[in-house]
């Protein structure tokens, strides 16, 4: 794959995880910002190899239970998007750091 940077954040403005609101309890929840470092690129840092794997358990956590939120339809709708930003997630550490493409 020849994506660059560029590609990929044009793709993702494209086609966001979450529509613009205000405020953003998808991409980046006031809960998780607290101190010098979002608590995502943490756990990037700290999981290395394992990260991808965290991403994916996300992604069908999400999936699996957005249709039991049957509080709102926007509840089942954060969920979808919540996977959405963690395939996102998924998506650049395979494009940008796979050293086969």
């Amino acid at each position: 794959m020849n994506a660059t940077k560029e590609d990929w954040s044009r793709l993702r403005e494209a086609h966001p995880a979450i529509e613009p609101t205000g405020t953003d309890d998808v991409n980046h929840p006031a809960h998780y910002n607290h101190g010098d470092i979002e608590c995502i690129d943490y756990l990037a840092d700290n999981l290395g190899d394992g990260y991808p794997y965290y991403l994916e358990g996300n992604i069908k956590k999400y999936l699996h239970r957005w249709r039991y939120k049957n509080d709102s339809k926007a509840k089942q709708v954060e969920d979808l998007r919540k996977a959405a930003w963690y395939l996102g997630k998924l998506l650049e550490t395979q494009v940008f750091n796979d050293s086969s493409t």
